[in-house]
């Protein structure tokens, strides 16, 4: 966990440290998201203080024992919309832009008809059908985003710009990801049942780790040696 929240700030602080670079660009809400992220992870650790002799002790066996509820909302659902709208911002084609609002909606009104009709379930259990469909509203965003640079002049400086290399780190990141909500039922928490594969638990944090350490990582380098695309543009002509 050290490791992880440690790459999130980074990223975040690197952002906000570059944040005039990219002030009249649209990575600009993407800095805003990178500090969005890492307080919702901050907020996310009070399970750490859920114990009988920790002061958030009155939670022990409430439904908000655990921060399932929370991470849906903020990554698996908050993430989602804000990449769709970030998409929409910085693609061209408007068929694609409308794909895009279109499958973003959806994504959104399914999942909260979802979570409504599997209330109790949302507070101790993640949900693999709004981790499917998020990941494919991912891969629309960033197919698009390639199709678009495979067809402009932005070909040849496709490797300076920040919002390649963030297609390709959440492209790459929810590849990964995705495929594990299928063995979350070895990782569900029900209050009274603390049975668990600890096995897979070991491997999926390790899996989850290595993941977010090169997604951010890969933030970092972007904000930091990237030109904005202003820059970029003008140098081309």
């Amino acid at each position: 966990m050290l490791i992880t929240h440690s790459v999130e700030v980074v990223a975040a602080l690197t952002g906000v440290f570059f944040y005039r670079k990219y002030k009249n660009e649209t990575t600009k809400y993407f800095i805003y998201f990178l500090v969005y992220l890492t307080i919702c992870e901050f907020l996310s650790g009070y399970t750490r203080y859920v114990y009988p002799d920790k002061f958030l002790h009155m939670l022990v066996g409430t439904i908000v024992q655990k921060n399932h509820w929370w991470t849906t909302l903020f990554w698996k659902i908050g993430a989602i919309m804000f990449f769709a709208f970030y998409f929409n911002k910085i693609l061209k084609t408007k068929v694609f832009r409308d794909i895009i609002k279109l499958a973003s909606s959806s994504f959104f009104i399914i999942s909260i008809i979802y979570i409504l009709f599997n209330w109790e379930a949302f507070f101790y259990k993640f949900f693999p059908l709004i981790s499917v469909l998020g990941a494919l509203v991912i891969f629309l965003c960033t197919v698009f985003y390639f199709i678009e640079t495979l067809q402009s002049d932005k070909l040849l400086t496709f490797y300076k710009t920040v919002n390649f290399y963030i297609s390709a780190a959440i492209f790459i990141w929810w590849l990964i990801i995705t495929p594990l909500v299928f063995y979350d039922v070895y990782f569900t928490y029900e209050i009274g049942n603390s049975n668990r594969d600890w096995d897979f638990m070991f491997l999926r944090w390790q899996i989850y780790l290595f993941a977010n350490i090169f997604m951010y990582s890969t933030f970092t380098f972007a904000l930091i040696f990237c030109k904005p695309e202003i820059e970029n543009n003008t140098m081309n002509k």
